[in-house]
């Protein structure tokens, strides 16, 4: 008979074990050494205990193995002195070859573990022993646990064990995934699931085993009526947050999973008695760089399901007729398939898509003519949610325009489940860089210096990607110091190679170089007040207080998510400096500005387009300031006509009335030399508040004016006024102006005459 073959009648020798524990009062509980042997026969494979010689250990008693691994003792006349015989399945767990030498001891659970020493549950991986005798026959879980009940009752069991075990007639390798213990006078399992080899307890009557299936996915588990949880499970048992590698995103994964995996892992059982169906469609949706891509491809590894199947978006289309179709049918062919088989036993079958939005936009949206992207969407839609519904198939979208996607793909059923992937806060982006920097401390490759925390505050606006591209742009400065460039060669020198580390300094410097593409437009605000605010009047100071005031009002305000302000004046007087002022001194999150350079030489359409997308990024973070500098240019009107573009107006009033969504806050701060042409188009009507901008209108203002930009001595400008006094002047002349008028006259052989007569000209 072939060893383990199991072929032919199988020998019994009566059951292995006995109900009660044995008892280990009397036992000599001094470590021997022995040599790894085969066992006997069959029999003694099937169960589960280790071959001995009587004059080695008594029968049927605890024996721990090199320190770790306990087995039941039973007594062969096959087995000579000085060994222990093992099955292949005992030998691979305990990683031992026949003739190795181990350390074999009497073992007490009960001095080892205390009152916990049964098990309460038992989780067990079942695959078949041979794949070429794998059956398509259901196995009730309810008799599979009988059957091991009557087997293995009294045996010690740890995670990670492996054994072999036989129902009727079919040979199926065990491995215990995970346990609980308990005591038995217990009335409920408080215990967590232990999934480490040192944890030991005693199967017993009581003992709830739970069947989940192996990695091939072969044996047809049947979970009946009970409450026991998915023999499939969708979840390792040893899947932890913190494996994943992705920081930042705790609340994000924690509504992933209750949403998305929760009634996957809950008996089948109860989820036919809520009468529910599982979410076939998860949709990823947020600025680029967050991690949406990444989060992606680590459900797979978290998961126990079939390989997902992964697609950019624009592999789906085809030049030829009903290939593209084609393409979405094959992506289910074989989920399809499995359920018709196996029905809620199915595995779970996950797709990908990438770029979701380049494919399956809204119909009708394309105007190409050829039908071939409704067609595509029309074919998702009948696959994710139509007459022949699939419960094992979960479909992962992916997108940066989410507005962009056919509004039937999001409605429950399809992609009902929809999470928006934001820039992570400042822990978020900690979690980031302890994860991209990992290695790196690890092999002691980073100075002492090097504050992370630190460095999370200063990385405000940066994305995942962009925090990993400032950990490589860090180590590149780092590298480069060890190089020596010169005009034949490159040298490296090995001795700075082994002193390398990267410093706080190389990470500071990495922050010139590496920008986040999302958050504030600074080089665009700052040049808007490149010369600062000069506070050359009380009124000035009373503007920025004000804006002040509107900041914290969104800020702080349980009812303010949408503060309007408009900031009206002559041209020249300053507006768009105090608007960009006003958002920087905020320390929000997202600061844009959309100024006339912006959008010149643009379409109608692209106009549009340009507001649309910059409302929405607006929309993105939690707070967020949005500048219109000169919104009449904005709408194209010209004083000759008067001409306009109506479509933008329109688009413009819609969004300046739109409240951004729950828990965002918008302060938008739109600027305008032309009030009266505000009021004329009713604009007026959509800003809350109104700030007046005034010119410079009188000498003390002007002589402020002279005195922040350090023009001329005290001499000079009481010079300088006296003539403003003779001539009898009368200023009413913008800030911007003035400031031209003295940076030009600093540069006259005769400032003060210059400056009298350039001012003259400009009232």
């Amino acid at each position: 008979m072939e060893k383990f073959g199991l072929a032919g009648k199988l020998p019994s020798f009566g059951r292995a074990t006995h109900n009660a524990p044995p008892n280990m009062s009397n036992v000599d509980m001094s470590p021997r050494h022995l040599a790894v042997a085969n066992c006997p026969n069959n029999a003694f494979a099937l169960a589960n205990v280790a071959a001995v010689s009587p004059s080695d250990f008594p029968d049927n008693i605890y024996v721990l193995v090199d320190n770790l691994f306990v087995f039941t003792t039973k007594h062969s006349n096959d087995v000579p002195p000085g060994t222990i015989g093992f099955n292949g399945n005992q030998r691979t767990w305990g990683g031992w070859s026949l003739n190795q030498a181990v350390q074999a001891r009497a073992f007490d659970l009960f001095q080892y573990s205390g009152k916990h020493a049964y098990l309460g549950t038992l989780d067990l991986e079942i695959s078949f022993r041979s794949k070429g005798k794998a059956v398509d026959t259901q196995f009730e879980q309810d008799d599979l646990a009988k059957q091991f009940l009557k087997n293995f009752e009294s045996q010690i069991f740890s995670p990670t064990q492996y054994l072999i075990f036989e129902y009727k007639g079919h040979i199926f390798d065990i491995k215990v995934k995970g346990l609980q213990t308990i005591d038995l006078g217990d009335v409920e399992i408080v215990t967590p699931i232990s999934t480490g080899i040192e944890t030991k307890g005693i199967l017993i009557k009581q003992t709830q085993i739970n069947y989940f299936k192996g990695r091939d996915g072969l044996v047809n588990l049947k979970s009946g009526n009970s409450l026991r949880p998915r023999s499939d499970a969708v979840i390792r048992p040893d899947f932890k947050f913190e494996d994943l590698g992705v920081g930042g995103l705790d609340k994000e994964f924690t509504k992933i999973f209750r949403r998305a995996f929760a009634s996957r892992i809950f008996p089948p059982a109860v989820i036919e008695k809520l009468g529910i169906s599982h979410v076939k469609g998860l949709l990823l949706h947020g600025p680029p760089g967050t991690g949406k891509t990444l989060i992606a491809r680590k459900i797979g590894t978290m998961l126990n399901a079939k390989e997902p199947k992964i697609v950019n978006g624009p592999e789906i289309l085809s030049k030829y007729v009903g290939s593209s179709e084609e393409n979405i049918r094959n992506l289910f062919k074989d989920a399809e398939a499995e359920y018709k088989a196996k029905g809620e036993e199915s595995s779970l079958h996950i797709i990908i898509f990438d770029e979701l939005d380049s494919v399956f936009k809204q119909r009708g949206s394309r105007g190409d003519g050829t039908g071939v992207g409704d067609n595509v969407v029309n074919q998702l839609l009948a696959k994710m949610d139509g007459v022949d519904q699939l419960n094992n198939i979960l479909v992962i979208g992916m997108t940066n325009r989410k507005d962009l996607i056919d509004s039937a793909l999001l409605r429950p059923g399809r992609f009902e489940v929809q999470v928006e992937i934001q820039l992570p806060d400042e822990h978020g982006r900690l979690q980031i860089l302890e994860i991209q920097t990992k290695k790196m401390r690890e092999n002691n490759m980073m100075a002492p210096d090097v504050n992370l925390k630190e460095l999370a505050a200063l990385t405000k606006n940066f994305s995942g990607a962009e925090i990993e591209g400032l950990v490589k742009s860090a180590s590149s400065f780092a590298i480069n110091k060890t190089v020596s460039i010169g005009k034949g060669s490159t040298k490296l020198n090995p001795k700075d190679i082994a002193a390398m580390k990267v410093t706080m300094q190389e990470f500071l410097s990495a922050l010139d170089e590496v920008t986040p593409a999302f958050g504030i437009s600074e080089e665009d605000l700052k040049t808007c007040v490149e010369g600062g605010v000069i506070p050359y009047s009380t009124r000035v100071e009373d503007i920025l207080k004000n804006g002040q005031r509107y900041v914290r009002q969104v800020r702080d305000s349980d009812k303010s998510r949408l503060v309007s302000l408009l900031i009206h004046g002559p041209a020249g007087s300053g507006k768009t400096a105090l608007a960009a002022a006003i958002g920087l001194k905020s320390e929000f999150p997202f600061i844009r500005l959309i100024s006339p350079e912006e959008i010149a030489g643009m379409s109608e359409s692209a106009k549009i387009a340009y507001i649309d997308n910059t409302f929405r990024d607006a929309y993105k973070s939690p707070l967020n300031i949005l500048v219109i500098d000169s919104i009449e240019t904005l709408v194209d009107w010209v004083p000759i006509g008067p001409r306009f573009s109506n479509n933008i107006l329109q688009v413009l009033k819609v969004y300046l009335k739109r409240k951004p969504p729950k828990d965002r806050r918008l302060l938008l701060i739109s600027t305008t030399s032309t009030y009266s042409v505000l009021q004329q188009m009713d604009l007026l009507s959509c800003f809350d508040n109104e700030i007046a901008v005034p010119n410079i209108t009188n000498l003390d203002e002007f002589n402020n004016v002279m005195i922040e930009t350090d023009f001329l001595d005290d001499a000079g400008r009481v010079q300088v006024l006296n003539e403003f006094s003779r001539l009898g002047l009368k200023l009413n002349v913008g800030i911007k102006k003035a400031l031209t008028n003295i940076e030009t006259a600093r540069f006259d052989e005769n400032p003060v005459n210059e400056i009298v007569e350039l001012m003259a000209q400009s009232v």
